[in-house]
């Protein structure tokens, strides 16, 4: 039993350093077009794992992560431009998103059921115009440009490389401690107010505490997708702040893996690689590529894609079991039969 415990355990350690080589050596490889898919699904995973936060983890619908996305991008691409310092631009970029979030959850977490889903659906709709008339700070319509985060010259990496290895560091640090905060005593708080209130407080848990926590915490992660993304793009448009990207960031929350840290770098794959397949079918029928695998995903694993091992491993013993089963069952007819007989 310990053989096998041990043997799983390295064969997990070993891929995850396969899968890290990879990462670290593929963007010296790619084409840059290939290094800002990934760099973007850096960003995305991010961004959806805000996401997971509050909807995974605490059982909170949230709607409105492509606001909070879109104020750290608008608030990097000011400082940015502005000259301050990058280390502050970033903390200006998780803080100012994280406090209007604790500003909108301190009334919104007292509501119920859809309700607090029609708050967030709100914060886009009222975002996209408002960046539209902010046109000094926002450009507008036309969005506003940003140059910056150009590779050094003694790293002698590309920019798009040096953008990947920037924003790959970032978001692998929240990733971890997003591992960390869900796996300790927040997390484990978290798990009992999503699953059932009144046991929570029971256990002298606040759930009201906590769920303006999670709300903040997945406000503050949307700015860093905001950073991110700017560093990635280098450009920002009132059109990242719609409804419809909130809408496809809560699908690849779902698609990845609720409640699940590697399932949310799963749903940035989906979210950045799937419309790119579609366009390349079909771009007229993106729409119907993208739900139809959704659809697809959703039925073969109604757990996302995370739980497709499992799902897989059922299937297999399944199959297995209905191969055995016909001996299985002649075996014990025999038996019985030859018992009724020596009685």
């Amino acid at each position: 039993m310990n053989r096998t415990i041990f043997k799983r355990r390295w064969f997990r350690i070993s891929v995850i350093a396969v899968l890290a080589l990879a990462a670290v050596l593929a963007p010296l490889e790619l084409v840059p077009y290939a290094n800002y898919q990934l760099t973007m699904i850096a960003v995305m995973g991010v961004a959806i794992l805000g996401v997971n936060i509050i909807t995974g983890y605490t059982g909170q619908i949230s709607l409105g992560q492509s606001a909070f996305l879109g104020l750290g991008a608008y608030v990097t691409a000011y400082g940015v431009t502005e000259g301050w310092p990058v280390p502050l631009v970033f903390l200006l970029a998780a803080v100012i998103p994280g406090a209007v979030g604790l500003l909108i959850a301190l009334p919104a977490v007292r509501l119920k059921g859809a309700s607090i889903a029609m708050v967030t659906i709100s914060l886009p709709i009222i975002a996209d115009p408002l960046a539209k008339r902010l046109t000094d700070i926002t450009g507008g319509s036309a969005g506003i440009t940003v140059q910056w985060m150009s590779a050094p010259e003694w790293t002698g990496l590309a920019d798009d490389q040096w953008r990947y290895y920037i924003v790959g560091a970032i978001a692998l640090v929240f990733f971890v401690l997003a591992w960390n905060l869900t796996r300790g005593r927040i997390g484990r708080a978290f798990a009992i107010v999503r699953d059932n209130e009144a046991v929570a407080t029971s256990m002298g848990i606040s759930s009201y505490k906590y769920k303006v926590l999670a709300f903040t915490i997945a406000s503050a992660y949307g700015g860093v997708a905001g950073f991110l993304y700017l560093a990635a793009v280098q450009y920002m448009s009132p059109a990242t702040l719609s409804f419809i990207v909130g809408i496809n960031l809560l699908a690849a929350m779902i698609i990845g893996g609720s409640a699940s840290i590697i399932g949310s770098l799963f749903g940035g794959v989906f979210y950045v690689f799937i419309p790119v397949v579609a366009g390349q079918i079909d771009p007229s029928h993106t729409p119907i590529v993208y739900g139809a695998a959704l659809l697809l995903i959703l039925f073969l694993a109604p757990g996302g894609v995370v739980t497709l091992p499992r799902v897989l491993r059922r299937l297999m013993g399944r199959r297995t079991g209905r191969q055995q089963q016909p001996g299985g069952g002649d075996d014990q007819a025999t038996e019985s039969s030859a018992g009724k007989v020596t009685s």
